[in-house]
């Protein structure tokens, strides 16, 4: 099965040298001339992975064309351009497997319908856990979830990307892996705000907690299976951007716990941290569900400009309750 990767930031990347470790060629399509260029020349990403040497069987192109001759597409373009860039691809009926983790602005749709909207022949599987970029594109080990509705596929598909140090676990519930790829960004901006505010490891704990409630809620309200928010794509992805500043959104977090704005930490980036924009739109798809979801109101408010002292007072004095989901 020949791959196709679109999108040459450091997750493309990392997964493009995951899917060439036995030297099978991969196309990594990169939006930027001199990331191609440079990929090419030097056999590294210096703009969005700098050094690490990548696999020569990985090859970079800015023409979206010389995909059409892939079987399938990782599809790892940011969330709010997936539409754009699948209206671009130049085959719509080979399966693709979305990368990205984050809610459509503009009507909430999650990748998977994005993508089904564009593409309606095209087969859709998604994979989404534990990842950081530059830790895979080390080799260093780590689990994932492959979740595609159609068993045959998410077979080849796993054994196409397994190795020893990349496990991927099939499962049939694609909606609950990507509920859960997307959460865990807002949440992880709620627990850099923690840490930025100096609020100790206690209230990071709970922090961490109390939003994988809010997941599970809002996945079980959407469709997706408890068991798999329990998982990989869901509290596993949880629990490592909600504890480290390699994450962006965590990063962020931090800022906004530190008294800066939104506007400035996010103009400050090359990089996108989904959870920005995925915020919002979690906010009103969960009041559309009736699902309450504080901790995304509360992280919705410090991005629209709110101070955190306030913010912070409003969800310690909620009423008290039991503890169930």
């Amino acid at each position: 099965m020949k791959l196709g990767v679109i999108g040459a930031g450091a997750w493309g990347t990392a997964l493009a040298q995951v899917a060439a470790r036995d030297d099978d060629p991969v196309l990594l399509w990169a939006r930027e001339q001199e990331v191609a260029d440079a990929i090419n020349r030097q056999h590294q990403n210096p703009i969005f992975l700098p050094g690490i040497p990548l696999s020569n069987a990985v090859s970079a192109t800015s023409s979206m064309e010389v995909l059409g001759s892939c079987d399938a597409l990782l599809v790892v373009a940011p969330a709010q351009h997936l539409r754009h860039v699948l209206s671009n691809a130049p085959v719509c009926e080979i399966p693709l497997v979305l990368c990205a983790k984050g809610i459509e602005a503009g009507g909430g749709r999650l990748m998977s319908e994005v993508a089904r909207e564009v593409c309606p022949d095209a087969p859709i599987a998604v994979l989404s856990g534990p990842t950081f970029a530059h830790e895979v594109a080390k080799g260093l080990p780590t689990a994932v979830t492959l979740a595609c509705e159609d068993q045959g596929l998410r077979d080849r598909l796993v054994m196409r990307l397994a190795s020893p140090a990349f496990r991927p676990y099939g499962s049939a519930d694609v909606i609950g892996a990507e509920i859960g790829g997307a959460v865990k960004n807002v949440l992880a901006i709620a627990c850099g705000v923690v840490d930025g505010a100096g609020f100790g490891q206690n209230a990071r704990a709970a922090m961490i907690a109390r939003g994988f409630a809010e997941m599970t809620r809002f996945g079980v309200a959407r469709g997706a299976s408890p068991e798999t928010l329990a998982g990989l794509s869901g509290l596993g992805d949880l629990v490592l951007t909600c504890s480290s500043t390699s994450s962006r959104n965590f990063s962020l977090g931090v800022g906004l716990g530190q008294g800066k704005s939104a506007r400035e930490l996010l103009e400050d980036r090359r990089t996108v941290a989904e959870g920005a924009a995925t915020a919002p739109v979690l906010r009103e798809a969960a009041l559309e569900a009736g699902v309450d979801m504080p901790i995304t109101r509360a992280v919705c408010a410090l991005l629209e400009g709110a101070g955190v002292e306030p913010v912070v007072d409003a969800l310690l004095n909620r009423p008290l309750r039991d503890e169930g989901l």
